[in-house]
């Protein structure tokens, strides 16, 4: 199997998702995940918003498959379409918290059966960083998205777009009360769901100025909505995904993430539906 860098092996952690809705088609993002827990058990998910999937009547997850030595084939990929698109995924238990997450062992195991294999490279628990270290960072980082602004893609390979920016607000601080933080960074349309990293790659430096050697990296959040400017100047905010219409929004190049530790929220529940069986 070839060897990837820290960052190629990001491009192959999220997944397109393509969402038929009574308005009309709308894409976002996904990106694989795994939980585990004490005894072995290893549950792979799609974590995406909520409002991607909300009023879903098809959807459409795009995976890569790999080849006969475990290499991406960026030739060869699986369409898993899914009719009653909703239903299908597992949602934050709180309604202001816009994420909800799918099983996907099954497609897997289904194309196991095949000898076919996805190639994808999950997010795992350790990426999440605890309060202590959300302490120790300063209140500018840099950071990098994942996604498909615009639905914009590599659709030949199908790879992603990779956007980077900074912090815009300390990610130790709940923004406005809320477990959130927001980034200054290009936030378009249908990168809703788009995990969004601290990265440093050769070096970094500390809150103290202190410069460490090496690479630096952990989930800090998924982007779920951004501020724009209206028409006529007023501000609102709308949800990141994308679908064909005419508007006249103009973005503020800032995005809204919710903290990465309420994936950790939907642990439980992914892995007690997992023990009954109660695979979706």
């Amino acid at each position: 199997m070839e060897k990837l860098s820290l960052t190629e092996k990001l491009m192959y952690s999220t997944v397109r998702i393509e969402c038929k809705k009574e308005k009309g088609m709308t894409t976002g993002t996904g990106f694989v995940f795994a939980f585990k827990d004490s005894e072995g058990l290893y549950i792979p998910v799609v974590i995406t918003n909520k409002h991607v999937v909300e009023n879903g009547l098809e959807g459409k997850l795009i995976f890569t498959l790999a080849d006969e030595d475990g290499n991406p084939n960026h030739n060869e990929r699986i369409n898993y379409e899914i009719k009653n698109f909703e239903q299908f995924w597992i949602k934050h238990p709180s309604e202001d918290v816009d994420l909800c997450v799918m099983q996907i062992g099954h497609v897997m195991n289904l194309l196991k059966k095949q000898q076919k294999k996805i190639f994808i490279t999950p997010i795992e628990e350790h990426l999440i960083p605890e309060e202590n270290y959300l302490e120790n960072l300063t209140a500018i980082e840099e950071i990098c998205m994942i996604g498909y602004p615009n639905g914009i893609w590599d659709s030949v390979n199908n790879l992603p777009i990779i956007r980077k920016g900074i912090t815009a607000t300390h990610p130790k601080f709940d923004y406005n009360g809320k477990e959130e933080f927001l980034i200054d960074a290009a936030c378009f349309p249908g990168s809703s769901g788009s995990p969004v990293f601290l990265m440093n790659i050769g070096s970094y430096t500390d809150k103290n100025g202190a410069v460490h050697s090496g690479n630096r990296i952990a989930l800090l959040g998924i982007l779920y909505a951004g501020p724009q400017n209206t028409s006529i100047g007023e501000i609102v905010t709308i949800p990141i995904d994308y679908k064909k219409i005419s508007v006249t929004n103009i973005p503020n190049n800032l995005g809204f993430v919710i903290k990465a530790k309420r994936i950790s929220e939907l642990k439980h529940i992914v892995l007690e539906k997992a023990r009954k069986n109660e695979i979706y």
